[in-house]
Protein backbone atom coordinates (compact mmCIF):
# COMPACT_ATOMS: atom_id res chain seq x y z
CA UNK A 1 0.00 0.00 0.00
CA UNK A 2 1.30 3.15 -0.83
CA UNK A 3 2.23 5.59 2.01
CA UNK A 4 1.38 9.28 2.02
CA UNK A 5 1.04 11.84 4.57
CA UNK A 6 -1.56 14.02 5.86
CA UNK A 7 0.68 17.71 6.43
CA UNK A 8 -2.27 20.05 7.89
CA UNK A 9 -5.22 18.90 10.04
CA UNK A 10 -5.97 19.69 13.35
CA UNK A 11 -6.00 16.88 15.46
CA UNK A 12 -6.31 19.16 19.01
CA UNK A 13 -9.91 19.80 17.91
CA UNK A 14 -12.74 18.92 19.93
CA UNK A 15 -14.17 17.05 17.11
CA UNK A 16 -11.25 13.73 17.65
CA UNK A 17 -11.35 14.14 21.95
CA UNK A 18 -12.91 10.97 22.47
CA UNK A 19 -11.53 9.13 19.81
CA UNK A 20 -7.81 10.49 19.37
CA UNK A 21 -5.86 7.22 19.15
CA UNK A 22 -8.60 5.68 17.21
CA UNK A 23 -8.31 8.49 14.46
CA UNK A 24 -4.51 7.96 14.90
CA UNK A 25 -4.36 4.45 13.91
CA UNK A 26 -7.01 4.38 10.93
CA UNK A 27 -4.76 6.67 9.68
CA UNK A 28 -1.70 4.28 10.15
CA UNK A 29 -3.87 1.40 8.74
CA UNK A 30 -4.84 3.43 5.58
CA UNK A 31 -1.36 4.21 4.65
CA UNK A 32 -1.00 7.58 6.04
CA UNK A 33 2.18 7.23 8.12
CA UNK A 34 3.07 11.07 8.73
CA UNK A 35 0.32 13.27 10.26
CA UNK A 36 0.97 17.56 10.84
CA UNK A 37 -1.53 18.62 13.81
CA UNK A 38 -1.95 22.65 13.16
CA UNK A 39 -1.96 25.13 15.79
CA UNK A 40 -4.28 28.22 15.57
CA UNK A 41 -3.75 29.88 18.64
CA UNK A 42 -1.44 29.62 21.77
CA UNK A 43 -3.47 26.89 23.68
CA UNK A 44 -3.98 25.00 20.43
CA UNK A 45 -0.35 24.82 19.40
CA UNK A 46 0.50 24.19 22.84
CA UNK A 47 -2.23 20.88 22.49
CA UNK A 48 -0.43 20.05 19.07
CA UNK A 49 3.23 19.91 20.92
CA UNK A 50 1.86 17.31 23.00
CA UNK A 51 0.00 15.05 20.75
CA UNK A 52 3.17 15.03 18.87
CA UNK A 53 5.07 13.89 22.32
CA UNK A 54 2.09 11.46 22.32
CA UNK A 55 1.92 9.95 18.83
CA UNK A 56 4.84 8.33 16.84
CA UNK A 57 3.81 9.42 13.04
CA UNK A 58 2.26 12.55 15.07
CA UNK A 59 4.59 16.22 13.95
CA UNK A 60 2.85 20.09 15.09
CA UNK A 61 2.81 23.32 13.46
CA UNK A 62 2.79 26.46 15.93
CA UNK A 63 1.35 29.77 15.26
CA UNK A 64 -1.66 32.25 15.12
CA UNK A 65 -4.69 31.98 12.66
CA UNK A 66 -5.34 35.18 11.18
CA UNK A 67 -8.93 34.66 12.75
CA UNK A 68 -7.87 34.68 16.47
CA UNK A 69 -5.70 37.63 15.74
CA UNK A 70 -7.37 40.10 17.93
CA UNK A 71 -7.44 37.66 20.87
CA UNK A 72 -3.40 37.44 20.82
CA UNK A 73 -1.09 39.45 22.35
CA UNK A 74 0.55 42.29 21.06
CA UNK A 75 3.87 41.19 20.14
CA UNK A 76 3.49 36.98 19.74
CA UNK A 77 6.83 36.85 18.78
CA UNK A 78 8.23 35.70 21.80
CA UNK A 79 5.83 32.90 22.56
CA UNK A 80 6.05 31.46 19.32
CA UNK A 81 9.66 31.22 19.11
CA UNK A 82 9.60 29.32 22.50
CA UNK A 83 7.01 26.90 20.85
CA UNK A 84 8.51 26.53 17.69
CA UNK A 85 11.84 25.00 19.84
CA UNK A 86 9.69 22.23 21.42
CA UNK A 87 10.19 18.19 19.96
CA UNK A 88 8.49 17.24 17.06
CA UNK A 89 7.56 21.07 16.17
CA UNK A 90 7.94 20.93 11.79
CA UNK A 91 6.78 24.81 10.78
CA UNK A 92 5.18 27.29 12.16
CA UNK A 93 1.00 27.32 11.00
CA UNK A 94 -1.45 28.55 10.49
CA UNK A 95 -0.61 31.67 9.81
CA UNK A 96 -1.92 34.19 6.67
CA UNK A 97 -4.89 36.67 6.18
CA UNK A 98 -8.22 36.17 5.80
CA UNK A 99 -10.63 38.37 4.39
CA UNK A 100 -13.86 36.16 4.32
CA UNK A 101 -14.68 35.97 7.80
CA UNK A 102 -14.65 39.51 8.84
CA UNK A 103 -15.97 41.73 11.70
CA UNK A 104 -19.15 42.82 9.12
CA UNK A 105 -20.37 39.48 8.69
CA UNK A 106 -20.68 39.76 12.01
CA UNK A 107 -23.03 42.63 12.97
CA UNK A 108 -19.25 44.90 12.70
CA UNK A 109 -19.17 48.59 10.92
CA UNK A 110 -16.20 48.91 7.93
CA UNK A 111 -13.78 50.67 10.52
CA UNK A 112 -13.88 47.43 12.24
CA UNK A 113 -13.06 45.40 8.90
CA UNK A 114 -10.07 47.72 8.52
CA UNK A 115 -8.58 47.40 11.86
CA UNK A 116 -9.13 43.55 11.95
CA UNK A 117 -7.02 43.84 8.59
CA UNK A 118 -4.87 45.61 10.19
CA UNK A 119 -3.93 43.31 13.01
CA UNK A 120 -3.77 40.06 10.74
CA UNK A 121 -0.54 42.01 8.75
CA UNK A 122 1.03 42.69 11.75
CA UNK A 123 0.26 39.10 13.07
CA UNK A 124 1.81 37.56 9.93
CA UNK A 125 4.68 40.01 9.88
CA UNK A 126 4.98 38.91 13.22
CA UNK A 127 5.04 35.33 12.81
CA UNK A 128 7.09 35.36 9.49
CA UNK A 129 9.71 37.20 11.01
CA UNK A 130 9.92 34.63 13.61
CA UNK A 131 9.70 31.77 11.13
CA UNK A 132 13.05 33.68 9.32
CA UNK A 133 14.96 33.82 12.19
CA UNK A 134 14.52 30.14 13.65
CA UNK A 135 15.19 28.36 9.61
CA UNK A 136 11.28 27.05 9.62
CA UNK A 137 8.99 27.25 6.89
CA UNK A 138 5.77 28.18 7.33
CA UNK A 139 1.89 27.28 6.24
CA UNK A 140 -0.35 29.70 4.92
CA UNK A 141 -4.24 30.29 5.10
CA UNK A 142 -5.44 32.69 2.79
CA UNK A 143 -9.17 33.05 2.10
CA UNK A 144 -10.84 35.65 -0.23
CA UNK A 145 -7.52 37.67 0.17
CA UNK A 146 -4.68 36.38 -2.51
CA UNK A 147 -3.22 39.70 -3.20
CA UNK A 148 -3.27 40.99 0.63
CA UNK A 149 -1.47 37.78 1.34
CA UNK A 150 1.02 37.83 -1.13
CA UNK A 151 1.91 41.59 -0.37
CA UNK A 152 3.10 40.19 3.08
CA UNK A 153 4.71 37.06 2.04
CA UNK A 154 6.77 38.18 -0.69
CA UNK A 155 9.63 40.29 1.27
CA UNK A 156 10.15 37.31 3.24
CA UNK A 157 10.37 34.66 0.22
CA UNK A 158 13.65 34.44 0.38
CA UNK A 159 14.23 33.60 3.92
CA UNK A 160 10.69 31.01 4.03
CA UNK A 161 8.79 29.23 2.28
CA UNK A 162 5.04 28.56 2.42
CA UNK A 163 2.92 26.05 1.86
CA UNK A 164 -0.39 27.57 0.82
CA UNK A 165 -2.99 25.18 1.84
CA UNK A 166 -6.31 24.21 0.89
CA UNK A 167 -5.31 25.74 -2.51
CA UNK A 168 -8.07 26.63 -4.25
CA UNK A 169 -7.33 29.42 -6.66
CA UNK A 170 -6.78 29.55 -10.25
CA UNK A 171 -3.68 27.90 -11.96
CA UNK A 172 -1.82 31.31 -12.61
CA UNK A 173 -2.23 31.98 -8.49
CA UNK A 174 -0.74 28.85 -8.25
CA UNK A 175 1.81 29.58 -10.90
CA UNK A 176 2.84 32.53 -8.87
CA UNK A 177 3.14 30.70 -5.44
CA UNK A 178 5.35 28.28 -6.82
CA UNK A 179 7.00 31.18 -8.59
CA UNK A 180 7.88 32.47 -5.29
CA UNK A 181 9.89 28.94 -4.07
CA UNK A 182 6.78 27.67 -2.11
CA UNK A 183 4.02 25.04 -2.83
CA UNK A 184 0.67 24.39 -3.19
CA UNK A 185 -1.82 21.72 -0.98
CA UNK A 186 -4.93 20.33 -1.95
CA UNK A 187 -7.35 18.75 0.48
CA UNK A 188 -10.93 16.55 -0.36
CA UNK A 189 -12.18 19.37 -2.12
CA UNK A 190 -10.67 17.86 -5.73
CA UNK A 191 -13.12 15.13 -5.22
CA UNK A 192 -16.03 17.46 -5.66
CA UNK A 193 -18.30 17.24 -8.68
CA UNK A 194 -18.54 21.01 -8.57
CA UNK A 195 -14.52 21.62 -7.85
CA UNK A 196 -13.49 21.15 -11.65
CA UNK A 197 -11.86 24.39 -11.06
CA UNK A 198 -10.03 22.97 -8.61
CA UNK A 199 -8.71 20.42 -10.55
CA UNK A 200 -7.91 22.18 -12.87
CA UNK A 201 -5.45 24.01 -10.66
CA UNK A 202 -4.00 20.91 -9.66
CA UNK A 203 -3.60 19.03 -13.04
CA UNK A 204 -1.55 22.93 -14.01
CA UNK A 205 0.52 22.08 -10.40
CA UNK A 206 4.46 20.21 -11.34
CA UNK A 207 4.09 17.15 -9.16
CA UNK A 208 7.19 18.13 -6.95
CA UNK A 209 5.45 21.13 -6.37
CA UNK A 210 2.31 20.23 -4.32
CA UNK A 211 1.19 18.22 -1.36
CA UNK A 212 -2.09 16.39 0.29
CA UNK A 213 -3.91 17.15 3.16
CA UNK A 214 -7.31 16.95 4.93
CA UNK A 215 -7.54 20.24 6.91
CA UNK A 216 -9.55 17.65 9.48
CA UNK A 217 -12.39 17.67 10.45
CA UNK A 218 -13.21 19.77 7.66
CA UNK A 219 -13.95 19.00 4.02
CA UNK A 220 -14.16 15.50 3.96
CA UNK A 221 -13.82 13.83 0.37
CA UNK A 222 -15.82 11.72 -1.42
CA UNK A 223 -17.91 9.42 -0.49
CA UNK A 224 -17.59 10.96 3.21
CA UNK A 225 -18.92 14.29 2.41
CA UNK A 226 -20.97 16.07 5.03
CA UNK A 227 -19.13 13.61 7.68
CA UNK A 228 -16.22 14.68 9.87
CA UNK A 229 -12.99 14.15 7.90
CA UNK A 230 -9.49 12.50 9.45
CA UNK A 231 -6.19 11.44 8.33
CA UNK A 232 -7.48 8.62 6.99
CA UNK A 233 -9.05 10.37 4.43
CA UNK A 234 -5.75 11.24 2.30
CA UNK A 235 -6.43 8.04 0.93
CA UNK A 236 -9.48 9.45 -1.27
CA UNK A 237 -7.68 12.35 -1.69
CA UNK A 238 -4.63 11.01 -3.15
CA UNK A 239 -6.71 8.57 -5.43
CA UNK A 240 -8.34 12.06 -6.70
CA UNK A 241 -5.28 13.51 -7.21
CA UNK A 242 -3.77 10.49 -9.18
CA UNK A 243 -6.25 10.79 -11.41
CA UNK A 244 -6.49 14.27 -12.01
CA UNK A 245 -2.51 14.79 -12.66
CA UNK A 246 -2.56 11.22 -14.12
CA UNK A 247 0.26 9.68 -12.59
CA UNK A 248 0.25 6.14 -10.55
CA UNK A 249 -0.28 6.07 -6.78
CA UNK A 250 2.87 5.02 -6.47
CA UNK A 251 4.83 7.91 -7.80
CA UNK A 252 2.30 10.14 -6.28
CA UNK A 253 3.06 8.62 -2.64
CA UNK A 254 6.94 8.75 -3.28
CA UNK A 255 6.69 12.49 -4.63
CA UNK A 256 4.66 14.34 -2.46
CA UNK A 257 6.57 12.29 0.45
CA UNK A 258 9.87 13.30 -0.68
CA UNK A 259 8.15 17.18 -0.94
CA UNK A 260 6.68 16.90 2.36
CA UNK A 261 9.92 15.66 4.22
CA UNK A 262 11.62 18.33 2.22
CA UNK A 263 9.99 21.24 3.36
CA UNK A 264 9.00 20.20 7.16
CA UNK A 265 11.90 20.59 9.15
CA UNK A 266 12.22 17.25 11.19
CA UNK A 267 9.46 15.06 9.57
CA UNK A 268 11.42 12.02 9.77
Amino acid sequence: MPEFYDTHAHLDFPDFREELAEVVQRAADAGISRIVTIGTEQESSLRAIDLAKRFDGVFAAVGWHPNDCLAAPDDVSAELGRMAKAPKVVAIGEIGIDHYRLPSTRGGSAADDEAFKARQVVLFRQQLEVAARLGLNVVVHQRAAFEPCLEVFEPFADRVRGVFHCFVNEPAAARRVIEMGSLVSFTGICTYKNAADVRQTLASVPLDKLMLETDAPFLAPVPYRGKRCEPAHVREISQAAAETLGVGLEELSEVTSATARGFFRGLE
